[in-house]
């Protein structure tokens, strides 16, 4: 079995560079009001990871001081962070593009249900999750009655603007596969999405990002119990798309987590694979020109960003 590095070397590529860094992606914590069976961070209720006011204010020194023009927050359910929304304001009044991605329901708990209205008033992008526009689909995934609340919250989103044409107040949903194989093409998929969410509750959106279920975390687990995790892996193996290798995501952005430690991505930083290869590696002492050209740690898990049309945070990566 070729190992990720020595599939990119057949390819003539001795590592995998970052090119620059565009976004810088925040988890401010694991803390959810859900527990997905998907989830690879395994946010949670009871998770007690929380990113401080000390260390958001060190993101924002760094988004003062660099031009990074996107911030990606991002959790558990980001919005349960104390500190959510001080890290919102700021980062708009600064010029930053500020992409939340949300769980949808965190909008139904106590306290919470001022979010749609506050993110149009910083016109904040929302990436929200809905792995299907099927109930008993969400709800085999999600949890029993979290298609319901997902329904009620994107018609919220509507109705304050979002997803609307011209509105300029983008709302994306996200498709993951709910077992093991590889999504199917994000354009038709697409299409489905909104000819079945329009006719069938009169619900609008920008864009759909397909993603392919990377095996950590939750997933994981129930690859591993069910048997079913080389399968899944050799099925990833078998996909890879050198095609998808320039547009991968860690190549432009870098991701921090709730503690201030510096990943290449959100999928590493699930892991534990912190930037290495002598770059700094917290927010603290984050030094712009070192981490924009630095190598990237790479890893099994790699194998389900390039397959098929490949997987990022905005979706498949090729055409």
């Amino acid at each position: 079995m070729k190992t990720f590095e020595q599939r990119l070397k057949l390819i003539g590529m001795e590592s995998l560079q970052s090119e620059r860094i565009a976004t810088l992606q925040v988890n401010v914590g694991k803390l959810c009001n859900q527990a997905c069976l998907h989830c690879h961070v395994e946010a949670g209720p009871l998770r007690t990871e929380i990113m401080t006011r000390e260390t958001i204010e060190a993101v924002l020194r760094v988004l003062e001081s660099h031009d990074i023009p996107n911030l990606d927050i991002t959790g558990g359910a980001p919005e349960m962070n104390p500190h959510f929304d001080y890290l919102v304001e700021q980062a708009a009044a600064i010029g930053r593009h500020v992409m939340v991605r949300s769980n949808l329901t965190v909008y139904f708990e106590e306290g919470r249900q001022y979010l749609p209205e506050f993110f149009r008033q910083h016109e904040v992008e929302v990436i929200a999750s809905l792995p299907c526009y099927l109930k008993e689909n969400v709800d085999s995934q999600r949890g029993t009655g979290i298609f319901d609340k997902s329904i009620r919250a994107l018609r919220w989103l509507n109705a304050v603007g979002y997803g609307k044409p011209n509105a300029g107040l983008v709302l994306n949903l996200v498709y993951n596969p709910v077992g093991t194989y590889l999504p199917p093409r994000q354009e038709g998929l697409e299409v489905d999405y909104k000819r079945e969410l329009g006719d069938r509750y009169g619900i609008s959106f920008t864009n759909l990002f397909v993603i392919t279920n990377v095996p950590i975390g939750r997933f994981l687990h129930d690859l591993v119990r069910s048997g079913a995790y080389e399968t899944y892996l050799q099925k990833l193996r078998d996909a890879f798309n050198s095609a998808t290798v320039d547009s991968l995501m860690c190549r432009n952005l870098i991701s921090v987590g709730w503690d201030g430690t510096l990943f290449d991505c959100d999928f590493n930083q699930m892991l534990n694979l912190s930037v290495n290869h002598g770059a700094p590696t917290t927010i603290f002492d984050f030094d712009m020109s070192q981490l924009s050209r630095r190598r990237i740690c790479t890893g099994e898990h790699c194998y389900a960003c390039t397959a098929g049309a490949g997987s990022s945070c905005k979706g498949v990566l090729t055409s």
